[in-house]
Order: structure tokens, then C-alpha cells, then sequence
């Protein structure tokens, strides 16, 4: 049975599409008979976007799932040999309206998603979930079905605060929601060593994680232009484009290190 990652933080632009989608690729590029699944649960539909597909462009997606309107099973798209979608789009917007006002119906709201999951997660090795950057009932519903998450956190003013609060957040709903739920680790993304700031907030998201037992994953993502170009023009995450790009490198680095701690 797969293991389920939510990759959560609590605002935009640190990078969690960027890692699911290249840690998913050089999943399947490194191991060849792994089986992957992305979960996209972003009204935007950036997963999607990074392999060239248009969110627009699906019947049902993830959104139909959560409100019992179509199964999981027919929403899957497959994207490349071992790797599967299942997409997100605009109608996201619309989730929490939708199931907060119809309590009678969704009597559970926060368990829209863990059943579902859990019908197909023998089919595949690792399942990975991007989620929304706030803490509502769509990462709630992701939180009750995973397993373990993941962090990012680009190392800008105020970063060690905000994975304070997440990592807050994530202990409080565990409690009351999913005590198995594990804080697998916290990566730095879009990181420019050579700038004094982000040496200073990296070491102190390190020396924060190390006070309170928490895993800070040793490789960082760097910053990178080539990085979000292969995305726009070539429609595949950078793992699939550019191998002597240094940020490709420094996934395939992640993601034997997320693999190996995911067994501990």
C-alpha cells in the first residue's frame, strides 16, 4: 500500500508544485517499477500545468470526488509510465460553500477525501499531494488521509515563524483528526546561498528543527531561472528536461533522501 505525502505550508510561492511534480519524476525516472500519484487539490490546477495540461480541460476532477460525484477510479489520468494525476481545477474555489452548507449531507467534511484514497492506494508506491496554501477544509480533508508531510519553506524574512505556525496547525489537527500522522520533514526551496539571508533563516530553520526533534531534509533546492522556464516552454517539470541543470541534480538528491527517512 502507498504511502501518502501531503507537501503543506501555509502561503504561496515556496515551491510545493515545483516539488511534488519533480520529486513524482525522479520517482519513476530513478525507479523504474514504481507506481506514482500526484493529487492536485489547488483551484489553480499548477500540477497539471506543469506537465502542459489545461485544467480547464477535465469533466471531473478531485472536486467531483470529494463531493461523491464521480469515483476516484474515473478521474485518474495517467500523465507517463508510472505516473497517474488525479487533476484539480477552478471548481475548488467553490468547496468549502458547497460542503459547509449542506451539513445533512457531508456530515463528516473533513473525511471527503480518506476513503477514496484508500480504494486505490494499493495500486501505487507513493502518492503525493499538493495542497492549497491555507489551512481549510480542503488541507484538512488532505491531512486526515496522509500518511506523513512534508514542508517547504523558501528562506526569506519571517520563514522559521511561519513553519512554526504550520507545524502548530498540523500537531493540533493531528490530535483531534489523524493521531498517526507523521511530520515527515522540512525542506528548503528556492534557495540562494549566496545571499546572507537565506544562510541566516536556513540556519535557523535548522537549529529550530534540531531543538525540537524535528527532520530538516540535509539537500535544499536552489533558486533557478532554467528551472521555471522548462515548465513554460517545454511542458514537463525540469527532471524531465534538463539533467545538467544543478537544480536537477538536487531533486534526484531529495528524493532519495525523502525515500530512505519515509522508511525509518
Amino acid at each position: 500500500m502507498g504511502i501518502v505525502y501531503s507537501v503543506s505550508a501555509n502561503k504561496g510561492g515556496v515551491g510545493k508544485t515545483s516539488f511534488v511534480t519533480n520529486l513524482a519524476g525522479a520517482i519513476i525516472k530513478k525507479k523504474r517499477k514504481a507506481r506514482v500519484l500526484i493529487v492536485d487539490t489547488d483551484a489553480q490546477g499548477n500540477a497539471s500545468l506543469a506537465f502542459g495540461k489545461n485544467p480547464k480541460s477535465y469533466e471531473n476532477t478531485i472536486y467531483d470526488v470529494l463531493v461523491g460525484a464521480a469515483n476516484i477510479e474515473d478521474v485518474i489520468v495517467n500523465l507517463k509510465k508510472g505516473l497517474d494525476l488525479l487533476p484539480s481545477n477552478v471548481d475548488m474555489d467553490f468547496l468549502d460553500f458547497d460542503v459547509l452548507t449542506n451539513q445533512e449531507k457531508f456530515k463528516a467534511p473533513f473525511h471527503l477525501f480518506k476513503h477514496p484514497l484508500e480504494r486505490i492506494k494499493d495500486r501505487y508506491d507513493y502518492i503525493l499531494i499538493d495542497t492549497p496554501p491555507a489551512m481549510g477544509l480542503t488541507a484538512g480533508n488532505v491531512l486526515v488521509a496522509a500518511d506523513r508531510v512534508i514542508i517547504p519553506f523558501s528562506p526569506e524574512t519571517f520563514a522559521v515563524s511561519g513553519i512554526v505556525r504550520v507545524i502548530d496547525a498540523i500537531n493540533d489537527f493531528k490530535q483531534k483528526q489523524n493521531p498517526s500522522l507523521k511530520i515527515d520533514g522540512i525542506v528548503g526551496m528556492m534557495v540562494d546561498s549566496r545571499t546572507t539571508l537565506h544562510s541566516e533563516m536556513l540556519a535557523k530553520a535548522r537549529q529550530y528543527c534540531d531543538q525540537n526533534q524535528y527532520h530538516m531534509y540535509n539537500t535544499i533546492i536552489p533558486r533557478s531561472i532554467r528551472f521555471a522556464s522548462s515548465t513554460a516552454y517545454e511542458g514537463v517539470p525540469a527532471v524531465f528536461s534538463d539533467a545538467s541543470n544543478p537544480i536537477v541534480s538536487a531533486y534526484f538528491e531529495l528524493m532519495e533522501e525523502v525515500l530512505t527517512h519515509g522508511k525509518e
